[in-house]
């Protein structure tokens, strides 16, 4: 294919510059691949793209670079393979490693003329951002999340980055961590509610629990059977268990046993985490894990977390009560109200997370967590990714006030606009603790009781998104944590306060990865509820909770400041959790369908704590 064919109008300039320009693409997933196809068609040659993750079953009939044969194999490198084998023109380097290496530094990001983005977690947005800051590189960010999108140019100086605005709490989980390398609580709920629906709802491919099912080399409990001629032919889940006539003692084996034997086969995964261990219908039966106190028995059965002995006889009592519902339909449907269903998914749940030595949830708190899912829609990416590509042409001939945000947003009886964009490109925060030009954030901490590591862990790197941190006591000049390894270790354990922060203290902390400096203000806090938590930040007061405004008003794009700017998306494999706290809303009286700021691109799921109208 003629790389210049594919534009025949543009200027021979325009043209040059396309094919002279370096482009860095990070991520290789649902939107990856499209915006990897978008940029090879369009006439890009010098491409580099980076992902840390690996091609599930699930994948494939969302992430059209791959295929079944690719199932195991790096993103980024069978993406390569994919765009050079119909664009032979193409010089590709694909890099299966995690942009948080060392090796991804400030000079690595030098190198390219434009970034673009198509991640599957907030962390790693946060340190793209901050890296292409430090270079002085735009970035293109773009996601999807069901019906919703949007595409946002961040350009250091002229556009408002990334973390200039607050966002609400959002997570999201790829469709192989579900099945393969559960490491949370709601990775487990999400496995047991599939499990629901091969088992008893409406069956879907996307949802197989089962590790790798596809691959013909791996046969369990009959799993797969052999035609005449040969070929091997895949049972699904619920065909399976009606042959074994939903025995719950079969049943718990496959799930709990013989697929985590399965996983640990792939010893790949266990390298740097702690590998499952199964557990047998037998040993069940009498595991009494359960730790027992006077605080723990006094709740409520549906407050507390049981012993996996009584979860696998509520596994047993359920699967027949859910049979015996099943006989005469084709499926069942699942509802958090429905008590057998939820029972079950209480269960399985609480049962998965104790195989991966995963901290176990009362029944109150899975129903919380796995009441709301609908389904993600795959075309989304398409569209994002054919207008992140649109805005890379535009960067590098630099029209950047052609580049406001886009939103895509679910058609609604409201509005009939399906995409929207700012007027004008939204200015960078002056009170932006990661570009302003000194960024100064506010923590309230419990200096008595909080340990200089757990301040490092959860402050600096869980909050403030650090990746390598030194924070300097400023006025002593004491280095107090520091990211050479042994060099602080001393100070682990102590607290805040006796290493001599104390309320009023400055610190100065420095990431030399992100070339990004701060200033933390530590002012004493004291949680006086049970549920407070233990620390607050704040950047700026006037600014402290994300806003979700009105974004389209009777078809006609509104003014720049009701668009909820301040979202981005995460384009993610298989699962989006949105644990959004509903105080970050507001109430309303307006029949606008509001702009949902989701920030994550899915391909199987979305679970969300509000729907969107």
């Amino acid at each position: 294919m003629s790389t210049q064919s594919a534009n025949p109008r543009e200027p021979t300039s325009h043209v040059n510059s396309i094919s002279k320009s370096k482009i860095l693409v990070v991520g290789a997933g649902g939107i990856g691949c499209e915006i990897l196809k978008n940029l090879c068609v369009s006439g890009f040659q010098d491409i580099e793209v980076i992902d840390l993750d690996t091609i599930d079953v699930s994948n494939l009939n969302r992430q059209f670079l791959f295929r079944k044969e690719h199932v195991g194999k790096s993103k980024a490198v069978v993406a390569r393979e994919s765009i050079i084998s119909f664009n032979s023109n193409v010089n590709i380097k694909a890099y299966h490693d995690s942009i948080f290496n060392q090796e991804y530094g400030v000079n690595f990001f030098k190198r390219f003329d434009l970034v673009l983005n198509a991640l599957d977690n907030r962390a790693a947005r946060n340190h793209v951002n901050r890296m292409c800051l430090a270079a002085d590189i735009p970035l293109i960010e773009s996601g999807t999340a069901g019906y919703s999108g949007q595409v946002e140019l961040i350009k250091k100086g002229m556009t408002q980055c990334y973390e200039c605005q607050p966002k609400p709490q959002q997570k999201s989980y790829p469709g192989c961590t579900i099945r393969n390398t559960p490491s949370e609580p709601v990775h487990c709920i999400v496995w047991a509610k599939h499990l629901f629906n091969q088992l008893f709802g409406e069956e879907d491919p996307d949802q197989d629990v089962s590790p790798d099912t596809e691959d013909p080399e791996v046969k369990k409990d009959g799993a797969f059977s052999v035609t005449e001629s040969g070929d091997v032919k895949r049972k699904s889940t619920r065909q399976w268990a009606q042959e074994v006539d939903y025995n719950p003692e079969q049943l718990f084996n496959k799930f709990f046993k013989d697929d985590i034997n399965y996983l640990l086969s792939m010893e790949n995964l266990w390298k740097t985490r702690k590998p499952p261990v199964p557990i047998s219908w037998e040993k069940a039966l009498t595991c009494e894990s359960r730790i027992s106190n006077d605080e723990e028995s006094s709740k409520s059965l549906d407050m507390q977390v049981l012993s996996i002995s009584k979860y696998t006889q509520i596994f047993a009592s359920t699967v027949n009560i859910l049979k015996k519902e099943l006989a005469g339909k084709k499926f069942l449907m699942w509802d958090k109200d429905d008590t057998p269903a939820m029972d079950f998914v209480t269960a399985c749940a609480n049962i998965r997370a104790f195989i991966f030595s995963i901290s176990q949830k009362s029944k109150f708190e899975i129903k919380s967590i796995a009441g709301n899912i609908i389904p993600a829609i795959a075309t989304a990416n398409a569209l994002i990714a054919g207008a992140a590509v649109l805005y890379a042409l535009r960067v590098l001939q630099n029209d950047y006030e052609k580049c406001p945000t886009i939103y895509l947003r679910q058609k609604s009886i409201y509005s009939k606009v399906l995409l929207a964009t700012d007027k004008s490109l939204q200015k960078p925060n002056p009170n932006c603790y990661v570009c302003s030009a000194k960024p100064v954030v506010n923590v309230f901490v419990n200096v008595n009781k909080m340990l200089v590591k757990e301040f490092e862990t959860e402050v600096l790197k869980n909050t403030l998104n650090m990746v390598a941190p030194d924070a300097i006591l400023d006025g002593k000049g004491v280095v107090v944590i520091s990211s050479e390894e042994g060099e602080t270790e001393i100070n682990n354990k102590k607290t805040l306060c006796e290493v001599g922060i104390v309320d009023g203290s400055i610190l100065k902390v420095d990431d030399f990865l992100q070339n990004y400096e701060l200033i933390i203000n530590v002012n004493q806090y004291e949680a006086k509820e049970k549920d407070d938590p233990p620390f607050k930040f704040i950047a700026n007061p006037a600014e402290l909770k994300a806003k979700q405004i009105d974004g389209v008003k009777n078809g006609v794009t509104a003014a720049k400041n009701d668009l909820p700017n301040q979202e981005m998306h995460t384009d993610n494999d298989d699962v989006v959790i949105c644990t959004t706290d509903n105080d970050d809303f507001g109430a309303s009286s307006s029949k606008k369908r509001k702009l949902n700021p989701v920030e994550d691109d899915d391909d199987d799921l979305i679970i969300l704590d509000e729907q969107l109208e």
